[in-house]
């Protein structure tokens, strides 16, 4: 094999380069969706040492793949390596602050996607799972890379993050908080009037209500074992204080207001699989000004280091 050699890009310039802009493809937003499989067959068969995963620690859904990983124990499996953590418009790049790229020695992301579709003009997302093999992007369709590291490759085998029997129920849970957490912060803050921007924000502390009640007798969503559920839901609540609340003024009640809710987040981030893959020093924001009928959030810091006292749910 031979020897690959480190690049990296030049520093942040939003002068030269101005802010990072989606392309003008169309089609879909993530049009890379190759799943893999554990029966040997089809173009991406699961193979220890095949695959590569490129992350950001300040993107959430990259955030979820890296949980998964450690979850499954697939460190020896599934390799690593994390973008800078800011971006121009060249989009994602690799810095010395978070290392250079080990598989292809690229020196922005963008190379990845035009190396498996020549003339690229779309969103350069994180994460990617990239096939050394082939030398080509599998999928940066991040719900499927989390589903395939999940129970495609093996690992751990008393960790199940998607059991068979539950997957209906799961799947249903996971659409609301996508629409209720994920991308509510971007809903709310786009809300153009005050009844729009009311309703949305409702919308979202009204689910924030509901999960608090429902893991008041349960450690996680589905009981007592950690699921594809949580592992979605949590990169959303640890940026919530920092980031998401103060920025798009979503609730006058920061996550610690909702008590069963916070225990749970700070008893997932207490599992090394979450702790080891988040970087809190890079989730904060700056919070915007705005218009005055918007609730006024403060940004806070919570203590992910409380105990929880939730391991005899």
């Amino acid at each position: 094999m031979s020897e690959i050699t480190l690049n990296y890009a030049s520093p942040v310039d939003l002068d030269t380069h101005g802010h990072y802009r989606p392309g003008g493809r169309l089609g879909p937003r993530y049009p890379f969706q190759g799943r893999i499989t554990d029966d040997g067959t089809g173009e991406f068969p699961a193979e220890p040492g095949r695959y590569h995963l490129y992350v950001a620690a300040v993107c959430p859904y990259a955030q979820r793949a890296a949980i998964v990983r450690s979850l499954k124990g697939l460190q020896e499996v599934v390799s690593l390596s994390y973008v800078d953590d800011d971006r121009d418009g060249r989009g994602w790049a690799f810095r010395e602050r978070r290392g250079a790229d080990p598989v292809n020695g690229f020196a922005t992301l963008r190379q990845a996607y035009e190396a498996t579709e020549p003339g690229f003009d779309g969103h350069v997302s994180v994460p990617v799972l990239w096939d050394r093999h082939g030398g080509r992007i599998v999928s940066n369709n991040f719900p499927d890379i989390t589903l395939d590291l999940g129970t495609r490759f093996g690992g751990d085998p008393d960790v199940d993050l998607y059991p068979e029997e539950l997957r209906p129920e799961i799947d249903a849970l996971n659409t609301r908080i996508y629409e209720f957490v994920n991308t509510a912060g971007g809903k709310v803050a786009a809300a153009t009037t005050e009844r729009e921007y009311h309703e949305a924000r409702r919308a979202v502390v009204d689910f924030l209500d509901e999960l608090d009640a429902r893991l008041a007798d349960r450690r996680f969503l589905f009981g007592s074992a950690i699921t594809e559920s949580d592992v979605r839901l949590w990169p959303t609540l640890v940026r919530f204080d920092v980031a998401d609340n103060p920025s798009a003024r979503i609730s006058e009640r920061p996550l610690t207001a909702f008590p069963n809710l916070w225990a749970y987040a700070r008893d997932l981030y207490q599992h090394p699989a979450f702790h080891e893959n988040t970087d809190l020093t890079v989730l904060a924001s700056t919070p915007r000004e705005t218009e005055p009928w918007r609730v006024q959030v403060e940004p806070s810091t919570p203590d992910w280091d409380l105990p929880h006292r939730r391991a005899a749910l």
